[in-house]
């Protein structure tokens, strides 16, 4: 609501009172008069514009006018889905393979899910962390229960999970670990992704990201890169960083190794799987030193990989590890799980989000924990998964001079275009979405594949023969 007040004191307003004696006989005279005329004041009443007010014949024309340009977007607008297909604004079907990047696990439109969060809402959708929630208690439980984990902290997004889990990293390196550490460094791969806020963002080692956000040039202190997968590489860091400079010895500051943080598959690096060698090595380098293993699953995890969690396909357990995206189905859900000492870092006062946990939010976590329990859901991933490399494979020895490898896991896959292709992995993917397919790129030259994970053989099929039709314009 605006309010305009106007209040007049014509007396006191004359050469701005140049003197005492004039101005206390004119603040006298006025203060009388107000006693019996009262102070104007305007309220000018707010009409709000009502969204049914606001035409929507032009949904891209609104985008352009009214929505921040952070994404590229497809001249394709969405308008409702069931299973594994979506329609647009035209009525034209597609066969998903986006999956809201690795998201909606279910598909669209799942009974289950839908009935989950329609009886959270019409119960209660939301209350703070200051009270119990049963939802939240029970989807930690699950959780813990399919994981090494102990304890499990919620929040909104991966990139709010990744955030959670540097404060954590760097609270029991300076505090809880008794390793007394003033300059915690983090290590982290080259061409990873992490999430879009500052800590997550620094954790990402891809300098096309930092540009813009920098302060004096630099991401926020504290993280180091190294080549994904080079066990040399990951030695020599962790023992250098494990030395303290003298410059810094002088002042009375102590660097070390907080943690490892790592993807166990770099999704928007270009689907690139870890090795059992890489993860193996930052286990001992980590437990040899203090520091914390942590795994960004935030892609991998909830099954994608044909296992529960990707860090399970390399053989290790990590200190710490994050999940979101298919967390909840498409409902927006974070988590942050930790095991050992490191389960107790966070204590009241250190960490906190208003809507982690919420009863809808983990309503909606459950009711995915419980489909994928219900209906066996890894195994048709690994069937799934097994069957689309087959076909992918086929394709690049039909196809060679478009295509080149396959890569990833389970249904988290990836197939490279080659430089000299006469296309981009963007370009490929507007060819094959307007056959009717949808898939998205992992880098500049892997075209992705992450359908949802109840996807059926003939659609894998189907796929692939949409694919290839996109394929033939270019080979």
């Amino acid at each position: 609501m605006k309010i305009v007040s106007t209040v007049l004191f014509a007396a006191l307003c004359g050469s701005q009172c140049a003197n005492v004696d004039s101005f206390s006989a004119v603040q006298s005279s006025s203060v009388s008069s107000a006693r019996n005329t009262a102070l104007h004041a305007t309220v000018e009443k707010t009409v709000l514009k009502s969204p049914a007010d606001i035409p929507d014949d032009d949904i891209p024309g609104m985008f352009e006018q009214y929505v921040c340009k952070t994404y590229g977007r497809y001249p394709l607008t969405i308008v409702s889905g069931k299973g594994c297909k979506l329609f647009d604004s035209t009525g034209k079907e597609y066969l998903d393979f986006v999956a809201g990047i690795s998201t909606c696990i279910l598909g669209h439109s799942n009974a289950e899910l839908s009935a989950a969060v329609t009886s959270q809402i019409n119960t209660v959708h939301h209350v703070s962390n200051l009270y119990y929630i049963p939802s939240q208690a029970k989807l930690a439980a699950w959780l813990v229960e399919n994981s090494c984990a102990d304890k499990a902290f919620f929040c909104n997004s991966g990139a709010e999970a990744n955030e959670g889990a540097i404060k954590l990293a760097r609270r029991h390196a300076s505090m809880t670990s008794g390793r007394g550490i003033t300059d915690p460094i983090i290590i982290t791969a080259k061409k990873s992704f992490h999430g879009r806020t500052l800590a997550a963002l620094s954790a990402t080692g891809q300098p096309k990201y930092h540009e813009g956000f920098t302060y004096g040039g630099e991401m926020m202190q504290g993280f180091h890169y190294v080549e994904y997968n080079n066990v040399e590489e990951l030695e020599k860091l962790v023992e250098e960083m494990n030395q303290t400079p003298a410059e810094l010895e002088k002042l009375g500051r102590k660097r070390g190794v907080a943690a490892i943080m790592m993807e166990s598959l770099q999704g928007e690096g270009g689907i690139i799987t870890g090795t059992k060698e890489f993860f193996g090595a930052a286990r001992k380098l980590c437990d040899d030193c203090g520091a914390l293993l942590i795994c960004d699953e935030v892609q991998a995890g909830m099954g994608r990989s044909g296992l529960l969690w990707g860090f399970e396909n390399l053989g290790v357990e990590p200190d710490v590890f994050t999940s979101a995206k298919a967390l909840g189905g498409g409902v927006p859900i974070g988590a942050l799980l930790a095991k050992g000492e490191a389960a107790n870092v966070l204590v009241p006062g250190t960490h906190a989000s208003t809507y982690g946990g919420n009863p809808l939010a983990c309503s909606a976590g459950l009711a995915v924990a419980q489909y994928l329990c219900d209906h066996d859901i890894l195994e048709n991933v690994k069937e799934r998964g097994a069957q689309l490399s087959i076909g992918l494979d086929k394709l690049a020895k039909k196809y060679p001079n478009v295509l080149a490898d396959t890569r990833g896991w389970g249904l988290l896959k990836g197939i490279r275009i080659h430089g000299d292709a006469g296309v981009t992995a963007g370009e490929l993917v507007g060819d094959v979405m307007a056959e009717g397919l949808l898939v998205v790129a992992a880098g500049p030259d892997v075209v992705r594949f992450v359908p949802p994970l109840i996807v059926s053989k003939e659609e894998i099929d189907q796929a692939l023969d949409i694919f290839e039709v996109a394929i033939q314009k270019h080979a």
